[in-house]
């Protein structure tokens, strides 16, 4: 994930210089994997976000915040900036009919004016790896990489029946992606039709042609929605497509960040087509996100980290990352935040605090176990008569379980010996032969083999087999006295 510093420090004003932000990355967050200082002042970092955080993290605005609490700074909420319209009543219908939809936030948007971007939005995306394409299209990769969510906006004049619809898509339906070759589908995929059912959109991935903006569209659907991550990773592999979208449904996104996508994104509208029109928000929300406890107390934290925490640390920690909580006798009940999905159990919460105090603080103190050893008496008596044979001068060898007769059969083999063998002096008679003939080979005047091994005849037994010549001697493990 590339973040932009100069981009951080609209968020953060009091972030620390460079060199040292990049110091609390490794230490307290996530591996840096490169670090590129530009002439203009900024600098990307390529931060390795784990699964486990990608949910909230994969975006600048989530760092930053992250940052802000970690280090106790200011952040600048963004939001009473935006100014939208007051918007009008719509004739926009959105109907979800597939459960790994979660929820869809729609709206139309007329009088717009595709064209250039401002220099500002040029830049930003530039900085992060990506071109600008138009303003409209700019504005919604400007959302995605600025707080997580996904965007997209249809040609609204191209949509049938002025209505979406999320489904499956039907066997050996056809889709061409954005900047990509046809694609056919089948029903394990999803979708976003028009009002005549005609594919606009693998939905969650990549937008498709059927709707695409150019220099003549004027009025416009944004979508700014919530899917089934497992539906999104299959579906991506499935196609070959790989997208920022793509990237961030497939780690799980919270239903509860599409309005704010779609309010980012009315603003950034607003900034760059000043004469647009706006229309009410469709916001379709089938299965709400439930409101998570989690529980905990500073003992179990503290044993579980190998560490002393006080109450007082853990409610400073809570404070700084506006969790809402209750604390009684250092039992602690947090309200879990929407976008924090990695906080399940009292071990998660264990992390988390682990990792803002910095896990140097952890003593490497080896613990003290008292426990008496069980000898296993099978494995101590193959071990001496192992090392017995070998110091007196045989080699080991190991020959085949299967045989071709014997009194246990097994049900399904895959070649002639179906028999599990009875005793090891066969096999090592074999071993023998195919070593005399090699003997000059090896530097060797003599063959000198033993085996231990499995036997069943017909009860499971351990037996030990060595040569003295050509004569073999086998004898059960627990009666080896050589």
């Amino acid at each position: 994930m590339l973040i932009s510093y100069n981009w951080l420090k609209w968020y953060i004003p009091d972030a620390p210089e460079v060199d040292k932000l990049m110091d609390i990355f490794n230490y307290h967050l996530c591996e840096v994997e490169s670090l590129e200082k530009k002439s203009d002042g900024d600098a990307v970092f390529d931060l390795k976000i784990l699964p486990n955080r990608a949910h909230d993290l994969l975006s600048h605005q989530g760092v930053a915040r992250e940052l802000a609490s970690l280090l106790d700074i200011k952040f600048v909420d963004p939001t009473p900036k935006y100014k939208i319209p007051q918007s009008k009543p719509t004739n926009l219908k959105i109907e979800i009919q597939t459960p790994k939809c979660r929820r869809h936030v729609g709206r139309i948007v007329r009088n717009i004016k595709v064209g250039s971007s401002p220099d500002w939005v040029v830049k930003h995306l530039e900085s992060v790896g990506q071109r600008s394409i138009n303003n409209i299209v700019d504005a919604t990769n400007i959302v995605t990489f600025d707080c997580g969510q996904p965007a997209h906006a249809f040609d609204m004049d191209k949509v049938k029946g002025l209505k979406l619809i999320i489904r499956q898509a039907q066997n050996g339906e056809r889709i061409t992606p954005l900047g990509s070759t046809e694609k056919v589908l089948d029903e394990t995929m999803m979708i976003i039709a028009d009002g005549e059912g005609n594919p606009l959109d693998v939905a969650g991935i990549k937008g498709g042609k059927n709707a695409e903006l150019t220099e003549l569209t004027t009025n416009i659907i944004l979508e700014s929605d919530n899917f089934d991550p497992v539906s999104i990773r299959k579906t991506a592999q499935a196609l070959n497509i790989v997208t920022d979208a793509k990237k961030r449904f497939e780690n799980d996104l919270s239903p509860e960040l599409g309005p704010y996508g779609m309010l980012e994104l009315s603003a950034l509208i607003v900034e760059m087509c000043p004469g647009a029109i706006f229309e009410d928000i469709v916001d379709v929300y089938p299965n709400k996100q439930e409101e998570r406890k989690l529980s905990f107390s500073a003992e179990k934290i503290s044993k579980i980290l190998g560490l002393k925490v006080s109450d007082k640390e853990i409610e400073d920690i809570l404070k700084r990352y506006n969790f809402k909580y209750k604390e009684s006798d250092g039992k602690f009940e947090i309200i879990v935040p929407p976008m924090r999905l990695d906080l399940a159990v009292e071990e998660d919460m264990a992390e988390e605090i682990g990792r803002i105090l910095g896990y140097d603080k952890v003593l490497p103190t080896i613990p003290k176990i008292k426990f008496k050893p069980k000898q296993n008496e099978t494995y101590t008596k193959i071990l001496w008569a192992r090392n017995k044979l070998l110091n007196d001068g045989y080699s080991e060898v190991m020959t085949y379980t299967f045989c071709d007769k014997g009194e246990i059969e097994v049900q399904k083999s895959a070649s002639d010996k179906k028999f599990l063998r009875t005793n090891l002096t066969d096999g090592l008679k074999e071993s023998i032969k195919l070593n005399k003939i090699n003997l000059p080979l090896l530097g060797l005047k003599e063959v000198k083999i033993f085996e231990i091994g499995t036997v069943w005849n017909p009860k499971e037994e351990m037996h030990v087999a060595f040569n003295e010549g050509e004569k073999v001697k086998e004898k059960n493990l627990y009666e080896f006295r050589k």
